[in-house]
């Protein structure tokens, strides 16, 4: 089996991301946290949408992620799973150029419902959205990648038994 994969972006789409170890899209497409690496180095973790072949996250005002966007656009953003217990490992590495964009509710809506839930009752106050929401200065930060490389890692687990901590030096 084919462990690792390249796609580079033709023009202004990847196409079917066919020929990887795994489901790139249902991959993407489940409520994980991905790290983004912007101007810097600043590493930060985020939550996003994987949309339009782009990654979607919040920022805005109160971030210093669209001044750093507009001095240098470059970014590396990484998405992964390792489960010990399974030996899961998984993972996509994106590189390419980041805008903002204006803020668009309905897709926020989207993004949000992946980690929430359906039920907008039960979110927290603070992920609240309103068609006003884009006057409080919400913006989105759109990652294009040029490159996605993406690797199944996985492996055979050894027999440590599950909830055992293993000492580090």
């Amino acid at each position: 089996m084919k462990r690792t994969w390249k796609a580079t972006r033709r023009g202004s789409a990847f196409g079917p991301l066919t020929g990887a170890p795994f489901d790139v899209p249902a991959f993407l497409a489940r409520p994980l946290v991905a790290r983004l690496a912007t101007d810097g180095p600043v590493v930060r973790p985020v939550w996003y949408l994987w949309e339009d072949e782009s990654f979607w996250v919040f920022t805005g005002s109160w971030s210093r992620l669209p001044d750093r966007l507009a001095r240098n656009p470059a970014f590396e953003l990484v998405v992964d799973v390792c489960d010990p217990g399974t030996g899961l490992t998984r993972q996509v590495v994106a590189s390419g150029r980041g805008r903002t964009v204006a803020f668009d509710t309905a897709r926020a809506r989207r993004k949000l419902v992946r980690y929430l839930g359906p039920d907008e009752s039960r979110w927290d106050a603070r992920f609240a959205l309103s068609e006003s929401t884009a006057a409080s200065g919400a913006l989105w930060a759109r990652f294009d990648p040029d490159v996605l490389r993406v690797a199944d890692l996985s492996f055979t687990p050894s027999a440590i038994e599950p909830g055992t901590v293993v000492a580090h030096d």
